[in-house]
């Protein structure tokens, strides 16, 4: 997997567009002044926990003793879960969360940001090259995370620019392609252990 294709993978998991009125919704108890601020914050608090996810990947997997062949099935059932909740949401099974007053951590930064499935396709991609690619991973997560906050730090003004149908149409698009990615990785995990 290059650079660039885990920075799509990464941003198709974070789902910025998706999590616009996620955010939004989750935010409607914070003063407006505060919005932005209270973004940032959630948007720094997820990256440091896709950081320690992304390096201790390694470490992580040999302490459970879990095959890279596993890790590819399980992180691909996890992506196409996700992805047809993405496709197919309903009212008992959507990406919402309960908030009361202004979120802190839980629901923004956990899991709208880093989620399970974001992290398990960060330890995914660490392992998935030599130890000395982890600046290429680094610059992947990196770009993702910049446009995630991009989007998100301009939800209010994309709501009303877009509208919510046009961020709707995007998220079930992105869960399609979710869906492809995430079969990919099962069909790449099934050959792998075949061939092992």
């Amino acid at each position: 997997m290059t650079w660039t294709s885990a920075a799509l993978t990464f941003l198709l998991v974070m789902d910025p567009l998706g999590n616009v009125p996620l955010f939004l919704a989750a935010l409607r108890n914070t003063a407006p002044e505060r919005r932005v601020r209270v973004i940032l914050r959630e948007l720094l608090i997820a990256l440091g926990i896709m950081l320690v996810f992304l390096f201790s990947g390694r470490f992580l997997l040999n302490l459970l003793h879990v095959s890279q062949e596993a890790l590819m099935v399980s992180g691909g059932v996890i992506l196409l879960l996700i992805a047809v909740r993405m496709v197919f949401p309903t009212p008992e099974k959507n990406l919402h969360e309960p908030v009361n007053g202004e979120p802190f951590i839980v629901p923004l930064a956990v899991p709208y940001l880093a989620g399970p499935s974001l992290l398990a396709t960060l330890i995914l991609v660490s392992n998935s090259g030599p130890a000395t690619h982890w600046p290429w991973w680094l610059l992947a997560l990196g770009v993702a995370w910049l446009v995630s906050a991009v989007v998100l730090l301009s939800a209010g003004w994309l709501q009303r620019f877009v509208g919510e149908r046009a961020l709707v149409a995007t998220e079930r698009l992105m869960g399609m392609v979710l869906v492809m990615i995430g079969v990919q990785m099962m069909l790449e995990g099934l050959k792998a252990f075949v061939l092992s």
